[in-house]
Protein backbone atom coordinates (compact mmCIF):
# COMPACT_ATOMS: atom_id res chain seq x y z
CA UNK A 1 0.00 0.00 0.00
CA UNK A 2 1.18 3.52 -0.79
CA UNK A 3 -0.51 6.70 0.41
CA UNK A 4 0.06 10.14 -1.11
CA UNK A 5 -0.76 12.85 1.43
CA UNK A 6 -0.02 15.59 -1.11
CA UNK A 7 -3.46 14.66 -2.47
CA UNK A 8 -6.83 14.20 -0.81
CA UNK A 9 -7.18 10.63 0.50
CA UNK A 10 -10.54 9.00 1.15
CA UNK A 11 -9.72 6.80 4.14
CA UNK A 12 -13.03 4.95 3.87
CA UNK A 13 -12.15 3.77 0.36
CA UNK A 14 -8.90 2.09 1.43
CA UNK A 15 -8.89 -1.72 1.46
CA UNK A 16 -6.23 -3.34 3.64
CA UNK A 17 -4.44 -6.43 2.36
CA UNK A 18 -3.04 -7.51 5.72
CA UNK A 19 -3.33 -6.95 9.47
CA UNK A 20 -0.71 -4.19 9.53
CA UNK A 21 -2.50 -2.18 6.85
CA UNK A 22 -5.68 -2.57 8.94
CA UNK A 23 -3.87 -0.97 11.90
CA UNK A 24 -2.58 1.86 9.72
CA UNK A 25 -6.07 2.61 8.41
CA UNK A 26 -7.49 2.41 11.94
CA UNK A 27 -4.97 5.01 13.13
CA UNK A 28 -5.73 7.28 10.16
CA UNK A 29 -9.45 7.09 10.96
CA UNK A 30 -8.67 8.10 14.55
CA UNK A 31 -6.40 10.89 13.32
CA UNK A 32 -8.97 12.40 10.96
CA UNK A 33 -11.80 12.02 13.50
CA UNK A 34 -13.16 14.95 15.58
CA UNK A 35 -11.19 13.84 18.65
CA UNK A 36 -8.34 16.15 19.63
CA UNK A 37 -6.21 13.27 20.95
CA UNK A 38 -4.98 9.80 20.00
CA UNK A 39 -3.90 6.91 22.24
CA UNK A 40 -0.23 5.93 22.40
CA UNK A 41 1.32 2.89 24.10
CA UNK A 42 4.80 2.89 25.63
CA UNK A 43 7.14 -0.01 24.87
CA UNK A 44 7.68 -1.07 28.49
CA UNK A 45 11.44 -1.34 28.08
CA UNK A 46 12.13 0.97 31.05
CA UNK A 47 9.01 0.29 33.11
CA UNK A 48 5.46 -1.03 33.02
CA UNK A 49 3.81 -0.46 29.59
CA UNK A 50 1.14 2.22 29.72
CA UNK A 51 -1.31 3.91 27.38
CA UNK A 52 -1.83 7.66 27.39
CA UNK A 53 -3.63 10.28 25.30
CA UNK A 54 -1.66 12.77 23.21
CA UNK A 55 -2.98 15.93 21.58
CA UNK A 56 -2.80 15.78 17.80
CA UNK A 57 -1.52 19.35 17.57
CA UNK A 58 1.53 18.39 19.67
CA UNK A 59 2.25 15.41 17.40
CA UNK A 60 2.10 17.77 14.41
CA UNK A 61 4.57 20.08 16.18
CA UNK A 62 6.94 17.13 16.65
CA UNK A 63 6.53 16.08 13.02
CA UNK A 64 7.36 19.60 11.82
CA UNK A 65 10.55 19.67 13.94
CA UNK A 66 11.86 16.45 12.37
CA UNK A 67 10.85 17.36 8.82
CA UNK A 68 12.43 20.83 9.13
CA UNK A 69 15.66 19.42 10.60
CA UNK A 70 16.00 16.92 7.74
CA UNK A 71 14.80 19.31 5.04
CA UNK A 72 11.92 17.10 3.89
CA UNK A 73 9.51 18.68 1.42
CA UNK A 74 6.06 18.04 -0.05
CA UNK A 75 6.02 15.11 -2.48
CA UNK A 76 9.05 13.35 -0.95
CA UNK A 77 8.65 9.60 -0.39
CA UNK A 78 8.89 7.93 3.03
CA UNK A 79 8.91 4.28 4.07
CA UNK A 80 6.96 3.08 7.12
CA UNK A 81 8.29 -0.23 8.50
CA UNK A 82 7.64 0.24 12.26
CA UNK A 83 4.64 -0.94 14.33
CA UNK A 84 1.90 1.69 14.53
CA UNK A 85 0.79 0.82 18.07
CA UNK A 86 3.87 2.69 19.33
CA UNK A 87 4.80 6.36 18.95
CA UNK A 88 7.57 5.56 16.44
CA UNK A 89 5.19 4.16 13.83
CA UNK A 90 2.43 6.68 14.52
CA UNK A 91 4.83 9.58 14.10
CA UNK A 92 5.98 8.33 10.68
CA UNK A 93 2.38 8.67 9.51
CA UNK A 94 1.96 12.07 11.19
CA UNK A 95 5.15 13.35 9.49
CA UNK A 96 3.76 12.20 6.16
CA UNK A 97 0.50 14.04 6.88
CA UNK A 98 2.22 17.24 8.13
CA UNK A 99 4.72 17.45 5.24
CA UNK A 100 2.38 15.97 2.57
CA UNK A 101 4.68 13.07 1.80
CA UNK A 102 4.07 9.90 -0.16
CA UNK A 103 4.46 6.97 2.21
CA UNK A 104 5.04 3.31 1.44
CA UNK A 105 3.41 1.00 3.99
CA UNK A 106 5.59 -2.07 4.61
CA UNK A 107 4.76 -4.79 7.16
CA UNK A 108 7.20 -4.39 10.10
CA UNK A 109 9.93 -6.99 10.02
CA UNK A 110 13.49 -7.41 11.28
CA UNK A 111 14.40 -7.30 7.56
CA UNK A 112 12.38 -4.42 6.05
CA UNK A 113 11.42 -4.55 2.40
CA UNK A 114 13.29 -1.72 0.63
CA UNK A 115 12.77 -1.91 -3.11
CA UNK A 116 13.06 1.69 -4.29
CA UNK A 117 14.70 5.02 -3.48
CA UNK A 118 13.03 6.97 -0.66
CA UNK A 119 13.82 10.32 0.94
CA UNK A 120 13.02 9.27 4.51
CA UNK A 121 12.76 6.21 6.76
CA UNK A 122 12.96 5.32 10.46
CA UNK A 123 14.30 1.95 11.65
CA UNK A 124 15.52 0.10 14.71
CA UNK A 125 19.23 -0.89 14.91
CA UNK A 126 18.32 -4.52 14.18
CA UNK A 127 16.46 -3.52 11.01
CA UNK A 128 19.45 -1.45 9.87
CA UNK A 129 21.82 -4.34 10.62
CA UNK A 130 19.74 -6.59 8.38
CA UNK A 131 19.42 -3.95 5.63
CA UNK A 132 23.02 -2.78 5.20
CA UNK A 133 22.98 -3.69 1.51
CA UNK A 134 19.89 -1.49 0.96
CA UNK A 135 20.39 1.61 3.14
CA UNK A 136 22.03 3.46 0.24
CA UNK A 137 18.50 3.70 -1.23
CA UNK A 138 17.42 5.92 1.70
CA UNK A 139 18.36 9.61 1.60
CA UNK A 140 17.60 10.36 5.29
CA UNK A 141 17.54 7.47 7.77
CA UNK A 142 16.88 7.88 11.49
CA UNK A 143 17.61 5.03 13.92
CA UNK A 144 15.79 4.71 17.24
CA UNK A 145 14.34 2.27 19.75
CA UNK A 146 17.76 1.28 21.11
CA UNK A 147 21.34 2.55 21.14
CA UNK A 148 23.36 2.15 17.94
CA UNK A 149 26.42 0.01 18.68
CA UNK A 150 29.94 1.06 17.67
CA UNK A 151 30.16 -2.05 15.51
CA UNK A 152 27.01 -1.10 13.56
CA UNK A 153 28.26 2.48 13.12
CA UNK A 154 31.48 1.18 11.61
CA UNK A 155 29.62 -1.23 9.32
CA UNK A 156 27.37 1.61 8.12
CA UNK A 157 30.37 3.82 7.41
CA UNK A 158 32.21 1.06 5.55
CA UNK A 159 29.31 0.01 3.33
CA UNK A 160 28.31 3.57 2.38
CA UNK A 161 31.87 4.46 1.40
CA UNK A 162 31.61 2.03 -1.51
CA UNK A 163 28.06 2.91 -2.60
CA UNK A 164 28.55 6.50 -3.80
CA UNK A 165 25.46 7.25 -1.75
CA UNK A 166 24.33 10.64 -0.42
CA UNK A 167 22.59 8.91 2.50
CA UNK A 168 22.50 10.75 5.81
CA UNK A 169 22.00 8.60 8.91
CA UNK A 170 21.11 9.85 12.37
CA UNK A 171 20.72 8.28 15.80
CA UNK A 172 17.69 9.65 17.66
CA UNK A 173 17.17 10.69 21.28
CA UNK A 174 13.68 10.74 22.71
CA UNK A 175 10.87 8.84 24.40
CA UNK A 176 7.12 8.42 24.17
CA UNK A 177 6.59 11.51 26.35
CA UNK A 178 8.59 13.67 23.91
CA UNK A 179 6.52 12.29 21.00
CA UNK A 180 9.39 10.38 19.45
CA UNK A 181 12.68 12.35 19.46
CA UNK A 182 13.86 15.84 20.39
CA UNK A 183 17.46 15.50 19.18
CA UNK A 184 19.48 13.82 16.43
CA UNK A 185 23.14 12.77 16.20
CA UNK A 186 24.66 12.12 12.78
CA UNK A 187 26.29 8.72 12.22
CA UNK A 188 27.07 9.06 8.52
CA UNK A 189 28.67 10.59 6.51
CA UNK A 190 30.00 12.39 9.63
CA UNK A 191 30.15 10.52 12.94
CA UNK A 192 29.20 12.95 15.73
CA UNK A 193 29.61 12.51 19.50
CA UNK A 194 26.89 14.95 20.56
CA UNK A 195 23.14 15.06 19.94
CA UNK A 196 21.82 18.35 18.54
CA UNK A 197 18.45 19.36 19.96
CA UNK A 198 15.63 20.76 17.83
CA UNK A 199 14.56 24.40 17.85
CA UNK A 200 12.05 25.32 20.59
CA UNK A 201 13.52 22.69 22.93
CA UNK A 202 15.40 23.68 26.10
CA UNK A 203 17.65 21.35 28.08
CA UNK A 204 19.36 21.43 31.49
CA UNK A 205 20.58 18.95 34.10
CA UNK A 206 19.64 18.18 37.71
CA UNK A 207 22.01 17.55 40.62
CA UNK A 208 22.69 14.02 39.27
CA UNK A 209 23.63 15.45 35.85
CA UNK A 210 20.48 13.83 34.47
CA UNK A 211 18.85 15.55 31.50
CA UNK A 212 15.79 17.79 31.95
CA UNK A 213 13.77 18.65 28.85
CA UNK A 214 11.40 21.58 28.34
CA UNK A 215 9.61 21.35 25.02
CA UNK A 216 6.32 23.25 25.47
CA UNK A 217 5.19 22.52 21.90
CA UNK A 218 5.39 18.79 22.67
CA UNK A 219 4.63 18.49 26.38
CA UNK A 220 3.47 21.23 28.80
CA UNK A 221 5.54 19.74 31.64
CA UNK A 222 9.29 19.78 32.25
CA UNK A 223 10.40 16.20 31.62
CA UNK A 224 12.96 14.80 34.03
CA UNK A 225 14.93 11.88 32.64
CA UNK A 226 17.28 9.40 34.29
CA UNK A 227 19.80 9.88 31.48
CA UNK A 228 23.19 11.17 32.61
CA UNK A 229 24.54 13.63 30.04
CA UNK A 230 27.32 16.08 29.35
CA UNK A 231 26.07 19.42 28.02
CA UNK A 232 27.78 21.53 25.38
CA UNK A 233 26.55 25.06 24.73
CA UNK A 234 27.35 27.37 21.85
CA UNK A 235 26.60 30.89 23.04
CA UNK A 236 28.06 32.92 20.21
CA UNK A 237 25.82 35.10 18.09
CA UNK A 238 26.66 32.98 15.04
CA UNK A 239 25.67 29.65 16.63
CA UNK A 240 22.75 29.03 18.97
CA UNK A 241 22.48 25.24 18.74
CA UNK A 242 22.62 23.20 21.93
CA UNK A 243 24.12 19.75 22.18
CA UNK A 244 24.61 16.98 24.70
CA UNK A 245 26.47 13.70 24.97
CA UNK A 246 24.63 10.69 26.45
CA UNK A 247 26.76 8.94 29.09
CA UNK A 248 24.32 6.36 30.49
CA UNK A 249 21.12 5.83 32.43
CA UNK A 250 21.19 6.65 36.14
CA UNK A 251 19.33 3.36 36.72
CA UNK A 252 22.21 1.50 35.06
CA UNK A 253 25.04 3.16 36.99
CA UNK A 254 26.87 0.45 38.92
CA UNK A 255 28.30 1.42 42.32
CA UNK A 256 31.04 -1.12 42.95
CA UNK A 257 33.08 -0.49 46.09
CA UNK A 258 32.29 3.23 45.89
CA UNK A 259 33.32 3.55 42.23
CA UNK A 260 30.51 4.68 39.90
CA UNK A 261 30.61 2.83 36.58
CA UNK A 262 28.56 3.79 33.49
CA UNK A 263 27.34 0.50 32.02
CA UNK A 264 26.66 1.89 28.53
CA UNK A 265 30.16 3.36 28.14
CA UNK A 266 31.75 0.00 29.00
CA UNK A 267 29.37 -1.79 26.63
CA UNK A 268 30.38 0.49 23.75
CA UNK A 269 34.04 -0.20 24.51
CA UNK A 270 33.63 -3.98 24.44
CA UNK A 271 31.29 -4.00 21.42
CA UNK A 272 34.04 -2.43 19.30
CA UNK A 273 35.87 -5.75 19.62
CA UNK A 274 33.17 -8.37 20.31
CA UNK A 275 30.45 -9.25 17.80
CA UNK A 276 27.82 -10.15 20.42
CA UNK A 277 25.05 -8.38 22.28
CA UNK A 278 26.10 -7.80 25.89
CA UNK A 279 25.26 -5.87 29.07
CA UNK A 280 27.20 -4.83 32.17
CA UNK A 281 25.21 -5.25 35.38
CA UNK A 282 25.69 -4.72 39.11
CA UNK A 283 25.14 -8.04 40.87
CA UNK A 284 24.42 -7.67 44.63
CA UNK A 285 27.59 -8.34 46.63
CA UNK A 286 28.17 -8.22 50.40
CA UNK A 287 31.65 -6.69 50.12
CA UNK A 288 31.37 -4.35 47.10
CA UNK A 289 27.68 -3.52 47.30
CA UNK A 290 27.48 -4.34 43.60
CA UNK A 291 29.84 -6.63 41.73
CA UNK A 292 30.53 -5.69 38.12
CA UNK A 293 29.48 -8.57 35.87
CA UNK A 294 29.30 -8.83 32.10
CA UNK A 295 26.53 -10.91 30.55
CA UNK A 296 27.07 -11.96 26.92
CA UNK A 297 24.30 -13.24 24.68
CA UNK A 298 24.98 -16.64 23.11
CA UNK A 299 27.00 -19.73 23.91
CA UNK A 300 29.82 -19.85 26.47
CA UNK A 301 33.21 -19.52 24.76
CA UNK A 302 36.42 -19.48 26.81
CA UNK A 303 38.42 -17.76 24.05
CA UNK A 304 35.83 -14.96 24.06
CA UNK A 305 36.33 -14.53 27.79
CA UNK A 306 40.10 -14.28 27.30
CA UNK A 307 39.65 -11.69 24.54
CA UNK A 308 37.46 -9.55 26.79
CA UNK A 309 39.82 -9.74 29.77
CA UNK A 310 42.69 -8.65 27.51
CA UNK A 311 40.91 -5.48 26.37
CA UNK A 312 42.19 -2.11 27.57
CA UNK A 313 39.66 -1.01 30.21
CA UNK A 314 39.73 2.53 31.74
CA UNK A 315 40.89 1.13 35.10
CA UNK A 316 41.02 -2.11 37.07
CA UNK A 317 37.61 -1.23 38.54
CA UNK A 318 36.06 -1.45 35.06
CA UNK A 319 37.22 -5.02 34.42
CA UNK A 320 34.27 -7.40 34.97
CA UNK A 321 34.64 -9.58 38.06
CA UNK A 322 32.63 -12.25 36.27
CA UNK A 323 31.62 -13.00 32.67
CA UNK A 324 28.39 -14.92 32.22
CA UNK A 325 26.62 -16.21 29.12
CA UNK A 326 22.90 -16.25 28.42
CA UNK A 327 21.60 -18.12 25.36
CA UNK A 328 19.01 -15.44 24.53
CA UNK A 329 18.39 -12.03 26.09
CA UNK A 330 14.82 -11.12 27.09
CA UNK A 331 13.66 -8.18 24.97
CA UNK A 332 10.69 -5.83 24.71
CA UNK A 333 8.60 -6.00 21.55
CA UNK A 334 10.58 -3.11 20.04
CA UNK A 335 13.85 -5.01 20.49
CA UNK A 336 15.19 -3.25 23.59
CA UNK A 337 17.13 -5.51 25.95
CA UNK A 338 15.41 -5.89 29.34
CA UNK A 339 18.26 -5.43 31.83
CA UNK A 340 16.16 -6.05 34.94
CA UNK A 341 14.98 -9.39 33.57
CA UNK A 342 18.57 -10.39 32.79
CA UNK A 343 19.63 -9.50 36.33
CA UNK A 344 16.83 -11.71 37.66
CA UNK A 345 17.94 -14.58 35.44
CA UNK A 346 21.56 -14.48 36.62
Amino acid sequence: MQLDFSKNINIESLFPENEFEEKVISFLKDWFSHSETVSVQTSGSTGIPKVFEIEKKRMLNSAKMTCDFLGLKEGDTALLCLPVQYISGKMMLVRAIERKLKIIISVPSSTPEISENVEFCAMTPLQVQNSLNKIHLIKNLIIGGAAVSEKLKNEISTILQFSNSHTRIFETYGMSETLSHIALKQISPVQEDYFTIFNDVEISVDERNCLKIFAPNLNPEIMQTNDIVELMHFDSAQCDKKQFKFLGRFDNVINSGGVKIFAEELENLVKKHIDRDLVFLGKPDETLGEKLVLVVEGKNEENLKSKIYNLEFPSKFHIPKEILFLEKFPRAENGKVLRIEILKLI
